[in-house]
């Protein structure tokens, strides 16, 4: 384990440490239109990229380093990169497959000039970048056409090949862990988790490697699914450094779910919930003080050991959470007793 790992792993034991909040929702404030996102390289390119997100660490690099200093004075331990369709097949919609490594590395590299800034600034509270792998625009489990329930779209060995080829370029760039995130399909997290660790053998080093599930409404079940148990016994042993869920849902109603698998966790525990529920404009309403408030009795009931915000969140809600959970203690792992835990749709413990 690298000496950066291990001073991680020592913050995990003594506080809460904060993810940042929504990437999205501070590039949507910028008002971007077809020409921003384009830039002068790609001025003539053959299809539209407006709301190609991830292009803008190449034709906008300003705005996320921006965003990304806003979110650190906020508060933030950890950065996500801005990476979340930063794959050859979410890529595909712009045809820019080409683009994926490029793109990976300079995300990183733009979070790590973030981190490194505030954490000269403060050596005391040192800044980590997570470079983010988002669960594609495809589903290896799920059917694409009701008609036919064994069609697939995708298979696991091209998720696992389009994975190693972001990882490579993440850690290129400099990330500190790798964030697995929003999973809404355990087969896809599994080809991730599969390409993490071909590329950490193929690189010779090893990073610690978060993942992040979607519960994707009131039923408790990720898309293809299972329950919040199961999704965890799915990847335990990928031996994360956490283990958590974000998007999807406000605090309010995430709670249930961060508790199931807080109970049964060896590793930490990590959450970011979006800002409440979209209302009917599509915008989220709750606002840093109460998002503050519901995070901060997880905490008090020992749920978590890393927080941050998904969906609507800023840095105002980053703000309040830090400020609300920095005198309170992580989560201590659980002393688990050895059992046959193994899942389908449900957890089976034997």
């Amino acid at each position: 384990m690298s000496e950066q790992s291990t001073h991680i792993l020592d913050l995990l034991k003594q506080r809460i440490l904060i993810l940042d909040g929504a990437m999205g929702t501070m590039i949507q404030r910028h008002k971007l239109e077809e020409n921003d996102y384009r830039g002068e390289r790609f001025a003539d390119w053959h299809s539209d990229l407006k709301g190609n997100n991830d292009l803008l660490v190449l034709t906008q690099p300003e705005i996320i380093l921006d965003i990304h200093k806003q979110y650190l004075a906020a508060g933030a331990d950890i950065l996500e990169t801005n990476t979340f369709n930063a794959t050859s097949i979410s890529m595909a919609d712009y045809d820019m497959q080409s683009l994926v490594m490029e793109i990976n590395i300079e995300a990183a590299r733009l979070a790590k000039q973030a981190a490194a800034e505030f954490t000269a600034k403060d050596p005391s509270k040192p800044r980590y970048v997570a470079g983010v792998l988002g669960p594609t625009n495809r589903t290896a489990s799920i059917s694409p056409d009701v008609n036919d329930p064994g069609k697939r779209n995708i298979n696991f060995d091209q998720l696992v090949a389009s994975y190693k080829e972001a990882c490579v370029g993440l850690i290129k760039g400099g990330a500190d862990i790798i964030l697995i995130e929003t999973i809404f399909d355990t087969l896809n997290a599994k080809a991730a988790a599969y390409a993490v660790d071909e590329v950490f053998e193929d690189m010779q080093i090893t990073l610690p490697v978060m993942i992040s599930g979607t519960i994707t409404d009131a039923s408790g079940r990720t898309l293809s699914g299972q329950t919040a148990e199961a999704f965890y016994y799915s990847l335990r042993h990928v031996k994360p450094l956490s283990f958590g869920l974000n998007c999807a849902l406000g605090p309010d109603l995430l709670r249930q779910y961060v508790k199931e698998i807080s109970d049964v966790a060896e590793c930490f525990v990590s959450a970011h919930p979006n800002a409440g529920l979209p209302n009917e404009f599509g915008e989220y309403d709750m606002e840093g003080p109460e998002m503050a408030e519901h995070v901060a009795e997880w905490a008090r009931s020992g749920l978590v050991n890393i927080v941050g915000g998904c969906c609507g969140s800023s840095p105002d809600h980053i703000k309040s959470i830090a400020s609300a959970l920095a005198d309170i203690t992580p989560r201590v792992r659980p002393d688990i007793a050895p059992k046959m835990r193994l899942s389908g749709l449900e957890p089976f413990v034997h």
